[in-house]
């Protein structure tokens, strides 16, 4: 009995850390959720509620209705959908290129990728404004849908290149000698088993282009170009912060991403579990 005891206090702890990080988790977006569907009265009214006294649905309503916020949803998923698709086929190419060939400078390359991620995008930004600036691009969407794709494509290429390393050569070998070409054998054998790599490739480049603010920010302030996480920022006023709009507005721009983890949940496990760059 007494060796069941300690055998079960590891487990129940863990189970209580669990609990508290899953607590943890999920306390923001309860709140959220629950200021979203309070009234302005009683959002301002100083007391702690743990759930409305009045259901509302008015702030989602003044979001879509009144707000230029359906137009930050449109142009939120331009700039990720198009970015997400050149990093992908950039890491597709790129990703097999590293994996398959053996060419001079190809460790250099790879080590050049890897160093990207360690620069500080302040040192970045100035170039690219002006950049943008003298090719008049800033206020336009291709500024953003460019600098995505330019900041995720060596982590993806790289992630990509160590899906690529974990399919047998013999089977494209075994596909070519039953008569398919390159083409042929990408698109039928290879491509297939990378499902789950693609996948994981795909969500990552465009939860990193949906969720950016900075560049956004930098980049874009007029209406007609503004995406979702810099319309948020812009229910914080000067002398006001309407929160019960910013909490409807942060709860929709949620739904494209959970409906897309929903989808692709089994793809995104099997990726990044397949996808682990090997030592």
């Amino acid at each position: 009995m007494a060796s069941f005891g300690r055998k079960a206090a590891p487990e129940l702890v863990r189970v209580v850390v669990l609990l508290l990080f899953a607590l943890g988790t999920l306390l923001p977006f309860y709140w959220m959720i629950v200021t979203s569907l309070k009234t302005r009265q009683e959002i301002y009214s100083g007391q702690l509620t743990l759930w409305p006294k009045a259901l509302t649905w008015l702030n989602y309503v003044d979001t879509l209705q009144n707000t230029s916020f359906p137009r930050y949803l449109v142009n939120s998923f331009t700039v990720s959908m198009s970015s997400s698709i050149l990093v992908l086929l950039a890491s597709i190419l790129g990703g097999y290129s590293l994996a398959r060939y053996q060419f001079k400078g190809k460790q250099f390359v790879l080590i050049s990728f890897l160093a990207t991620q360690m620069v500080p995008v302040m040192v970045i930004l100035v170039p690219l404004f002006i950049t943008f600036g003298q090719i008049h691009l800033l206020n336009k969407l291709p500024s953003l849908i460019i600098t995505y794709t330019a900041m995720n494509i060596p982590f993806c290429l790289i992630t990509m290149s160590s899906f690529f390393q974990r399919i047998p050569v013999s089977l494209e070998e075994a596909a070519m000698i039953d008569g398919c070409n390159k083409f042929q054998t990408m698109s039928k054998v290879v491509l297939p088993m990378m499902q789950p790599g693609i996948v994981a490739t795909f969500v990552f480049a465009f939860i990193g282009a949906w969720n950016d603010l900075f560049f956004g920010v930098m980049f874009t302030n007029s209406e007609s170009a503004k995406t979702v996480p810099v319309g948020l920022s812009s229910f914080v006023q000067k002398f006001d912060i309407n929160w019960g709009q910013m909490s409807a507005a942060g709860m929709i721009s949620l739904i494209p991403v959970i409906i897309m983890f929903a989808i692709v949940q089994k793809y995104i496990v099997a990726g990044l579990t397949q996808g682990a760059v090997k030592g």
